[in-house]
């Protein structure tokens, strides 16, 4: 079967690249698929992840104004159409255009588009003045009117169908970056979170927690791992409220797993998400996790007070508190991560991919 992705780009760090990294891979190294990838202005060159050397990447050039872009975007897509011949397209690109694709393309092959983020994100922005929430509001009318156009629209949770109203919507969640053999000890006083430094992950709400956290945990140590802002807003936002020896700031890492086995508790601030990589990802390792009970993925990973704990969200007070509760109770998080990395295997790539392949297998009988 020959499926083409199409995106922006793959040469990023965060989820939508790591698991098409991982999805594309297997299709073409373990099904015997044949895959490509189309990207935007050679956005496939030095990829962050790996990808298969079976799989084909098309890059097309969109520059200029709106009209070139666009322009230049649908004659791109032809060429690669006409090129690799695609017996399935599945679209992996949250902006407005790929909505559009069975619209500007009208194409006889089935075409499925992949949501990787909550319609929340559009509207958790920080500093959103009332005409960009005017334009969020237009765009998202827009985005579920073309929805209802796709042979199949697949969504990461159960908390994401409610964001949608269409009748062609499916669950398909991520699959696990990896499965360690080994597991965090978690006696370490080390707290990892993940994630890029914007606005949405919330770690403004997270340093604010911290403080709390290290009025009785002074030896417990925050290490954050993502690419930093230009601003460096929360680098600054430490060091104003005196964290410096206490939090450290890190680049994205290749090899995150590593950062997971040598710490106790992961946690999630985000003020919304559209899956929770990380979160599935740190309890592989057996780490226990806290997040904020955010729209529209966490509830669909976290057990709560099982394997983890969901906390009310933007609750500061309630994320320190459940922060302080494993920091205190070792025998509690040991417990819990044990329970974590057994309930994960639901996210096991072997079962994932599957999904997907009876997906496209369906769609083209």
């Amino acid at each position: 079967m020959r499926l083409l992705y199409i995106t922006n780009g793959i040469n990023g760090s965060g989820g939508l690249e790591r698991v098409l990294s991982i999805k594309a891979s297997i299709l073409a190294d373990k099904l015997g698929y044949e895959v490509a990838i189309m990207v935007l202005n050679n956005a496939h060159q030095d990829t962050f992840y790996n990808f298969s050397s079976k799989i084909k990447m098309y890059s097309i050039s969109v520059i200029g104004n709106p009209k070139t872009y666009i322009k230049n975007y649908i004659q791109g897509v032809k060429s690669v159409l006409d090129k690799f011949k695609p017996e399935v397209i599945s679209v992996c690109d949250d902006g407005l255009k790929g909505f559009f694709f069975p619209i500007l393309f009208k194409k006889k092959i089935p075409v499925i588009y992949e949501r990787h983020a909550s319609v929340n994100l559009n509207f958790n922005r920080g500093n959103s003045t009332l005409i960009s929430k005017l334009k969020f509001k237009i765009q998202l009318v827009l985005m579920r009117w073309a929805a209802k156009k796709f042979d199949r629209f697949v969504v990461l949770t159960h908390g994401n169908l409610k964001e949608w109203k269409s009748n062609n919507l499916m669950v398909i969640p991520n699959p696990l970056s990896f499965y360690p053999k080994a597991i965090a000890n978690r006696s370490v006083k080390r707290v990892i979170a993940v994630g890029s430094h914007s606005y949405n992950k919330g770690y403004d709400l997270l340093l604010d927690s911290w403080v709390k956290v290290i009025k009785t945990n002074p030896e417990w140590k925050l290490a954050v791992y993502g690419k930093k802002d230009e601003q460096n807003t929360y680098l600054n936002l430490s060091k104003s409220l005196n964290l410096e020896k206490s939090v450290d700031f890190f680049d994205p890492v290749n090899d995150i797993q590593a950062e997971y086995l040598n710490s106790s508790i992961m946690v999630l601030p985000s003020r919304s998400e559209g899956f929770g990589m990380v979160l599935i990802e740190a309890m592989a390792c057996g780490v226990p996790c806290v997040s904020f009970d955010c729209p529209e993925g966490p509830a669909d990973i976290i057990e709560n007070g099982k394997d983890g704990f969901l906390v009310e969200n933007g609750n500061v007070e309630k994320l320190a508190s459940h922060i302080l509760k494993l920091i205190e109770e070792e025998n509690l998080r040991v417990a819990m991560g044990v329970k974590a990395r057994e309930n994960v295997k639901r996210f096991l790539p072997v079962v994932i991919v599957k999904q997907w392949d009876e997906l496209f297998t369906d769609l083209i009988k």
